[in-house]
């Protein structure tokens, strides 16, 4: 373990990160670990140890992997990671559990792969990225202790309140399907997290994203709706459409986003770039 290091976020896992470290330090002699507080603190650590580290665990929700991982683009440093967050959702695509045997046999074997990022005007999203409805859920969501049933009880609270937002592309290609959206995400992976699969189909090694466009539906859609997302199999119909894509542009009304589920301000017009092959993880 002389070449890992591990980084905790100590705000996720409702600020109880002390089991992890116990135990950590019980199986591992003298591991390499940081208490992070900031993003700018992360990124200091990494750097200082960047040459003799050849793997970094991140130990938090989306937005701590995805801010670890922001450092390791386009390198053979490798990331793996302890899922400690709300949502865990890009963990869950990566199949890491809460089990640190399993990850620390994985870490001793070492065997990873290449996967796909992309950016949304130039910031790194791994996951599930997005504006609308599920951008103004994760202002609000912030505001809250998190956890499930909070999202939950924002998203219903949002949902009656929320007026569809206007897209409008620039390439002809995509022109026809300018109008008035509920949400559209761009998803490098199936879920969003908590099992709730908003592209089913998507692949995070494929080269592609997948741009998720949903409308405003009914309340007695809602049922079906939630269904198929926590059963993965939500569809194209006339609510929902699927449009796989490597670069796009395009403009929305709005500048709340959410990247990997953490909020963001970001002023249209939006640029989406996938980068093949970008990020090596721990498999």
């Amino acid at each position: 373990m002389e070449k890992t290091a591990f980084i905790i976020n100590p705000f996720s896992a409702k600020k109880n990160y002390q089991p992890f470290l116990n135990e950590l330090k019980s199986k591992v002699k003298d591991p390499l670990y940081f208490i992070s507080d900031s993003i700018a603190g992360t990124d200091e650590f990494i750097r200082n140890h960047f040459e003799t580290v050849d793997l970094f665990v991140a130990i938090g929700g989306d937005g701590t992997i995805s801010t670890v991982a922001a450092n390791l683009i386009g390198t053979e440093k490798i990331l793996a990671i302890f899922p400690a967050g709300s949502g865990n959702g890009f963990s869950n695509e990566t199949q890491f559990s809460k089990n640190l045997d399993e990850l620390l046999g994985k870490i001793r074997a070492k065997k990873s792969r290449k996967i796909d990022t992309f950016t949304v005007n130039g910031r790194l999203s791994i996951n599930v990225s997005g504006t609308g409805f599920d951008g103004k859920v994760v202002k609000e969501f912030e505001k809250t202790t998190r956890g499930f049933k909070n999202y939950i009880k924002v998203s219903l609270r949002t949902f009656f309140s929320y007026k569809p937002i206007k897209l409008k592309f620039f390439s002809e290609e995509y022109k026809q399907h300018n109008g008035k959206y509920l949400m559209v995400n761009i998803a490098n992976t199936r879920q969003f997290g908590n099992n709730a699969y908003i592209a089913p189909h998507a692949s995070k090694s494929d080269g592609l994203v997948d741009m998720v466009l949903v409308k405003k539906f009914p309340l007695t859609y809602s049922p079906l709706f939630a269904f198929r997302m926590f059963t993965k199999k939500l569809k194209e119909d006339d609510y929902i459409t699927y449009l796989p894509i490597s670069e796009i542009e395009f403009k929305v009304n709005t500048k709340n986003w959410h990247l990997d589920g953490e909020f963001n301000k970001i002023k249209s017009p939006i640029h989406v770039k996938v980068q093949p092959a970008s990020l090596n993880i721990l498999i």
